[in-house]
């Protein structure tokens, strides 16, 4: 363990409350609303997580737990025709199906850690976590859906959904900037053609300035050859 300073605050007995009453199984803490909530919170952010790991991972290749082989196996062998990727809640929820995922879930009682934590749980497994779509379910249960889904490809829509956004993104984003190049670009031609015409036209001017000069000069030397005719 960590060492505390003297200036760490103590953790309050509340809090020593709710995280004893976490580590207890759904079932144990009746309705007090507190209790549910710190439930609910704790939920949330496991399905956040797991929703990030699908999005950015192709999930036939993840692995939730250490057996997860054997989840799967005994899964299928009990729920074979079971519908995973949108399920109906009666399959989960009604009375014959908790007498059928009763003893399922029991199997792996110190086996998966936490096995009988409240999770949420899609229905649909292309969308996300939002409140049509969760329900509430027992850990184990969690696992055996999602590792059938990632296993036979139903949640690999998820991940191509996400990774086909981020794409457009990259494209938008990739035009903007080509964009303002092409904008930068023109903009600098502009100013060196305005300053090329300035410097031709200075030129102009200048070869102007000189052709007047030289008809000065010629000028000058006729009135000089005047003056030296009337001197002889």
């Amino acid at each position: 363990m960590a060492a505390t300073s003297a200036t760490d605050e103590p953790v309050s007995g509340e809090l020593v409350s709710v995280a004893h009453a976490l580590s207890l199984p759904a079932e144990s803490y009746g309705n007090d609303p507190d209790i549910e909530m710190a439930w609910a919170m704790r939920a949330m952010q496991h399905a956040e997580v797991y929703y990030k790991l699908i999005s950015s991972v192709d999930p036939q290749f993840l692995k939730l737990t250490k057996v997860d082989d054997q989840i799967y196996s005994e899964f299928r062998k009990n729920f074979e025709k079971l519908k995973i990727d949108v399920l109906d809640p009666e399959e989960l929820k009604s009375e014959s199906a908790k007498e059928k995922w009763r003893p399922f879930c029991l199997k792996f009682n110190g086996i998966v850690e936490d096995f009988n934590y409240g999770t949420l749980l899609r229905l649909d497994c292309s969308q996300g976590y939002t409140e049509e779509n969760t329900i509430f379910a027992p850990r184990i249960q969690f696992f055996a859906i999602e590792i059938a889904r990632n296993r036979e490809g139903y949640n690999k829509a998820v991940y191509i959904s996400v990774q086909d956004k981020e794409g457009e993104k990259e494209v938008n984003n990739g035009g903007e900037k080509r964009a303002d190049s092409g904008e930068e670009n023109t903009k600098n031609r502009g100013e060196k053609g305005a300053e090329s015409g300035e410097e031709k036209e200075e030129g102009i001017n200048r070869e102007e300035k000189t052709d007047k000069g030289g008809e000065k000069g010629e000028e000058a030397d006729k009135d000089i050859s005047k003056s030296g005719e009337k001197a002889m």
